[in-house]
């Protein structure tokens, strides 16, 4: 099946930087672009195909798009379409099923930070609602010095919560694809309660944090490589302001235990890293098909828990499944304590609880 991307387009510089990143993305995978403007239009379908009946807003709009896709760079397969929906987000939603894109691909919104991000109400319905990833752009990036830097780098984030198999499929898929490195980052530390202490919080860091790595780690099918970095900070933009990012880089993140299957819903730490994150960030919902890949999921690793396979929860609520990543991080924690103890056994505030 062919690979494709949709472009959420318009004439601003949140379209051309959306328009940037997809470039990158297909130059690096292969894959074809769909360039699509959402116009509204009451009561329409929002898939409906060109036709020699369009409106003027329409024809302007298509003859808009003919001229930036002349932009494109040659050797990359394109296509560009206008459309009527009641909201863009609805539109870009069905133009991706429509013409089977694995990716949706989206700008900041006006008044951000030169690269960085900012969410608007597009993103945001999307972030909340896209059966399929979505890709968003910082601000600038058309205008940033990687504008035309080929994908060099897939970092993937890791906590606790389950669905870890896969945002790790989507990024090798991804990383396999581009032909770029991978780096895989812990954020284990500042995804689990506070409550833990800050004693607790920092044998996490070192013991879940590692764990969660090293099973990760495992999971890369054979002769794919990673980095492996545990993320430093009192907070979650903290950690992210303090990681290193490469030009041409992109972060991908899995969605909320509280979205729905096969539908993407922004969780929180995902929300703050988008304040200091300087690179594209591409948000994977639960069970969703690779990005960017044709690759089945027969080879996931089962030692890694989901919510809607595993048996041990008994059904197939994400509120169990946190559950149980909670407990196995209490668990290391304890263990941890314990064997400080041992060696230390008149260190204080580190009773076991």
């Amino acid at each position: 099946m062919t690979r494709a991307i949709v472009v959420g387009f318009r004439p601003t510089h949140s379209g051309s930087d959306a328009l940037t990143l997809g470039v990158r993305l297909a130059r690096s995978t292969g894959a074809r672009l769909h360039v699509v403007t959402v116009l509204p239009g009451e009561g329409a379908p929002a898939a409906a195909p060109e036709s020699s009946q369009e409106t003027p807003a329409q024809k302007q709009a298509h003859a808009g798009l003919l001229q930036t896709a002349a932009q494109i760079p040659a050797g990359i397969a394109h296509s560009v379409h206008v459309r009527l929906g009641e909201s863009v987000a609805e539109g870009l939603t069905d133009a991706a099923r429509e013409f089977d894109a694995r990716l949706v691909v989206v700008g900041a919104a006006n008044g951000g930070l030169f690269g960085y991000h900012r969410i608007g109400t597009v993103a945001g319905e999307l972030l909340h609602s896209s059966p399929v990833p979505v890709a968003l752009a910082p601000a600038g990036l058309a205008r940033a010095a990687d504008a035309d830097a080929d994908l060099t780098r897939v970092t993937a984030a890791f906590g606790t919560r389950p669905g870890a198999d896969l945002l790790l499929d989507a990024s090798v898929d991804l990383a396999t694809a581009s032909g770029s490195s991978m780096r895989l980052v812990s954020l284990v530390p500042l995804d689990v309660p506070a409550s833990l202490g800050f004693g607790a919080m920092s044998l996490v860091d070192g013991a879940l944090g590692d764990d969660v790595l090293a099973r990760a780690s495992e999971a890369l099918p054979a002769g794919t490589a990673a980095e492996v970095e545990r993320a430093a900070g009192g907070t979650i933009e903290e950690a992210v302001a303090r990681l290193s990012w490469r030009p041409g880089e992109v972060l991908v993140v899995g969605s909320s235990r509280l979205a729905q299957p096969r539908r993407l819903f922004l969780g929180s730490t995902a929300a703050k890293m988008l304040h200091v994150l300087p690179v594209p960030m591409i948000v994977v919902p639960r069970t969703s098909h690779d990005p960017l890949s044709d690759r089945d999921a027969s080879h996931r690793d089962p030692t890694i828990v989901r919510p809607e396979q595993n048996t041990m929860l008994g059904d197939t609520t994400a509120e169990r499944a946190d559950m149980i990543g909670f407990s196995y991080g209490i668990a290391v924690v304890r263990r941890a304590v314990a064997a400080m103890n041992t060696a230390h056994p008149r260190s204080p505030g580190l009773a076991q609880g």
